[in-house]
């Protein structure tokens, strides 16, 4: 990981941003020898097919479409007893 002063993010700031983002170099911002911020590079997105992978031996196509096509759907926003 690379340390970098404040003074330098404020002078070289797109170089870093380009660092960050193009290479996904973690960058640990220090003032007066002490760390204040820490620049990282977004987490990867994830696509609704991505995120229903891992339950695929628990849904099948059919039900994991279900699921996608539901929750785009409007929730029902009325309030419930669940015990009443």
């Amino acid at each position: 990981m690379q340390t970098i002063t404040a003074t330098d993010l404020a002078r070289n700031t797109r170089k870093i941003l380009d660092a960050v983002a193009g290479r996904g170099e973690t960058v640990l911002v220090e003032r007066n020898h002490v760390a204040i911020a820490r620049i990282v590079p977004p987490l990867p997105a994830m696509t609704a097919s991505q995120a229903l992978a891992g339950f695929q031996p628990l849904l099948t196509a059919e039900q994991a479409a279900d699921w996608l096509r539901n929750s785009r759907n409007a929730f029902d926003e009325a309030v419930a007893d669940p015990w009443g």
